[in-house]
């Protein structure tokens, strides 16, 4: 039987697009308390399905699928730009195709604007009318109100229109760097995007036995399952070790290990790993927020989908990118292992015009990164690392990383990276890392 939890989530799921929602009027509607009520609408907010408007209050819409984040709801916009609607409230739950900025005649502006736009002007009523008309929202800039009629035409049409404080260009470059944030956030790999459903995973209930473990170890090949409830709640996970030498009819639930290391379904594929390889496991559990299992992740499943993600182009560049792609090798390694060349950029810099901190730590941790791989294919996890010597470094320099191992194990490894600056020391630090071999 569904909880109370489960029944709002799925009947705030059924709501029609664009429809208002409240914790007062969900916890009447159901009979639930409003700290349930309110904690499953958060839950939604999380999936993308209901968005909460300063001024206007949560509204349902439509969950965007992972290939159409980069596009914005209205609803986003006026976050964004803490802009408030003065009229079209129904229609904030729609999504923007482009901006259009009208800085031109009327005439010219129209032929830019079509259904699905959003017009960025000032207080032009005239051009703000036949924008609605078009099927285009707008967005007032400078504060501005607008007439009765104006907002009237929004409410007919369900399109909304806002008023912000900032100025046009504040307002396009705000958008942008939204629109910019989301593609950024669309080629980050999730666990749900690698993740094995529950429908085809092999689990054990509580209720079976130890015999049913080498059941499924047969069948499937896999040693190490999840253990859940009748309502699917993650309980525990057993592995080989735990059914050695045990009673074949001795129930499951005396031998797992319960409150297992999990994953969530948002959580991102570099994160999983890396907890992988910090507990030494071949596989976790992936599990909601109410612990009920989703499906598992493989130790296999991360690396290949690491492997292809490396190999994506990327269309928004973070600062990490950046740095990956300005960090060249030096062909003449002169048997110490390989070496790095990196010319330092404005953007890369402290407000002294010298090397940040932060930009110096990630060139270290790629350059140890590349070196690990030439050394042995696998992934490198750091856990330590320190930075016990470094010097400025200006604008528009070319520095040297050598990155030397000092140490290198099983599962552990100890590296030394020295930068050089125009052939003197600038800069010394120590890496300790954990990784898996592919």
């Amino acid at each position: 039987m569904a909880t109370k939890h489960e029944q709002i989530l799925k009947h705030i799921e059924l709501l029609p697009i664009g429809s208002k929602i409240s914790v007062r009027q969900i916890a009447r509607d159901l009979n639930v308390s409003e700290g349930t009520a309110y904690r499953a609408i958060k839950e939604a907010e999380n999936k993308g399905f209901v968005s909460t408007i300063e001024r206007v209050g949560t509204i349902r819409i439509e969950q965007k699928r992972k290939e159409n984040i980069e596009k914005l709801t209205y609803a986003e916009i006026v976050n964004i730009v803490d802009g408030q609607v003065l009229g079209g409230r129904n229609g904030l739950h729609k999504t923007l195709n482009k901006f259009v900025i009208g800085a031109m005649e009327l005439d010219a502006m129209m032929r830019y604007t079509e259904a699905g736009n959003l017009l960025i002007i000032g207080n032009r009523v005239n051009a703000q009318k036949h924008a609605l008309k078009a099927g285009a929202a707008v967005l007032i800039t400078g504060g501005f109100d607008t007439e009765e009629e104006v907002k009237k035409l929004a409410d007919e049409m369900e399109l909304p229109i806002i008023s912000t404080s900032y100025d046009t260009f504040t307002v396009a470059t705000i958008i942008n760097r939204a629109i910019f944030d989301q593609l950024i956030k669309k080629e980050i790999l999730l666990v749900e995007d690698i993740l094995i459903p529950k429908e085809q995973t092999h689990y054990l209930k509580t209720t079976d036995v130890v015999d049913r473990w080498f059941q499924l170890n047969l069948s499937s090949g896999h040693s190490r399952f999840p253990v859940v409830d009748e309502n699917m709640k993650l309980e525990g996970i057993v592995t080989s070790k735990d059914v050695i030498d045990q009673d074949r009819f001795k129930p499951i639930e005396k031998i797992m290990t319960k409150s297992p290391i999990t994953v969530y379904p948002q959580m991102s594929v570099a994160s999983a790993s890396h907890r992988m390889i910090w507990e030494g496991v071949e596989l976790l559990p992936v599990v909601d927020q109410q612990n009920r299992l989703v499906g598992i992740i493989s130790r296999q499943d991360v690396l290949k989908a690491l492997q292809m993600n490396q190999r994506q182009p990327y269309v928004a560049e973070t600062l990490d990118n950046i740095i990956t792609s300005n960090l060249k090798e030096i062909n003449a390694k002169n048997g110490d292992g390989p070496r790095f060349s990196f010319e330092i950029t404005p953007q890369m810099t402290s407000h002294h015009g010298t090397i940040s901190y932060g930009v110096f730590t990630s060139i270290i941790i790629e350059a140890a990164n590349r070196a690990f791989k030439e050394e042995k294919k696998g992934e490198l996890v750091v856990e330590n690392i320190t930075i016990y010597f470094l010097k400025p470094i200006q604008i528009d320099n070319v520095i040297e990383v050598h990155p030397k191992f000092l140490d290198i194990g099983r599962k552990f490894g100890k590296m030394e990276v020295v930068v050089y600056n125009e052939g003197f020391l600038a800069g010394k630090a120590m890496l300790l890392f954990q990784f898996i071999d592919r």
